[in-house]
């Protein structure tokens, strides 16, 4: 599924109200310092581009987060909650638990969905209660910092509960009782996953015990993945070829006892070819929306020199528990 548009009231507003908060955060920094502790943060984010888990071990660490990744990977998350709506599968009262939940993408994600949604048809009061599962409690505050000042704000806010679980997946089992039983109608995985083989081997039987004892029966777990993760776990090179995809999806889901119910491909260039990075710079300058905002700041701290836009690269794959 190609997706060069956004929904601009929705996400011009998301952005600048970010952009203010994080230059409000900045503000209390000395500049001198500020760059240095930025420029740690951003090498230690950094490894995600090379297949590697962070330590989010720095005081900035969520900000950079915020500032590199966030919008997109909500724009992920808003579509994949639309697919989930479309197929009649979001109830009205939902409890979710999102896995690796850094700032609480998946809440955004949900809440911008429902936002977005209220101008065109009726989707009755919903009530969310958010359990968020991850390591690292500075991405936890600054996530629910920002939610209380944005999302609570809007005329009609998102009315949700929220539990912040603070526990590493690779330490999850002395802490295994921290989540309920048959609770949750979802399960999300958001781009939680190990190309290391042992890593992904260990990640996947603590994701299998809580699939297990955590979701409903009829609850669904939905995976978000970068392209290029899924077909290097598999050692395959990606090509225009959908049942070699659909292979890799199979495989994918067949390692955390999963069976599918269904997956897109969400791209913004219509293509499972990788481009250039010329050629996708020529096409996200012709074809995509701005990301007007965040790209001076990251100019200012960071002094990257191309224009952000706001892109799609993964698969999103909703699938079922095996009984």
């Amino acid at each position: 599924m190609q997706f060069t548009s956004i929904d601009e009231c929705i996400f011009d507003d998301l952005e600048s109200n970010l952009v203010e908060y994080l230059k409000e955060e900045f503000s209390k920094i000395p500049e001198n310092k500020l760059f240095i502790k930025l420029e740690d943060a951003l090498e230690d984010i950094n490894n995600l581009k090379i297949g590697q888990a962070p330590d989010y071990r720095f005081s900035l660490t969520p900000h950079v987060y915020f500032m590199k990744y966030f919008l997109e990977n909500v724009y992920c998350i808003y579509l994949a909650w639309f697919l989930i709506y479309q197929d009649a599968l979001l109830p009205s009262k939902v409890n979710i638990l999102d896995i690796a939940a850094g700032p609480g993408t998946v809440a955004y994600g949900l809440a911008l969905f429902l936002q977005s949604s209220s101008g065109f048809f009726h989707i009755p009061q919903m009530h969310i209660s958010y359990y968020s599962l991850e390591k690292q409690d500075a991405f936890q505050f600054r996530g629910l910092q920002f939610w209380r000042r944005y999302i609570e704000s809007r005329p009609m806010p998102v009315n949700a509960f929220f539990r912040f679980v603070t526990t590493d997946i690779f330490t999850w089992e002395s802490q295994s009782n921290n989540l309920p039983q048959d609770f949750f109608d979802f399960i999300v995985i958001s781009h939680c996953f190990f190309i290391d083989k042992a890593k992904r081997v260990e990640a996947n039987n603590t994701y299998k015990q809580i699939f297990a004892t955590s979701l409903k029966k009829s609850g669904y777990i939905l995976l978000i993945v970068q392209n290029k993760k899924i077909f290097k776990i598999s050692d395959i090179h990606q090509v225009e070829n959908q049942e070699q995809e659909k292979n890799v999806v199979d495989k994918f889901l067949a390692e955390l006892g999963l069976e599918l119910v269904w997956y897109k491909y969400l791209t913004s260039t219509g293509s499972r070819t990788p481009l250039s990075i010329a050629e996708f710079g020529k096409f996200a300058r012709e074809k995509l929306p701005k990301q007007l905002y965040m790209s001076p700041i990251l100019q200012k701290y960071f002094a990257q020199k191309h224009q952000l836009h706001y892109t799609l690269d993964d698969y999103v794959i909703l699938a079922k528990k095996l009984y």
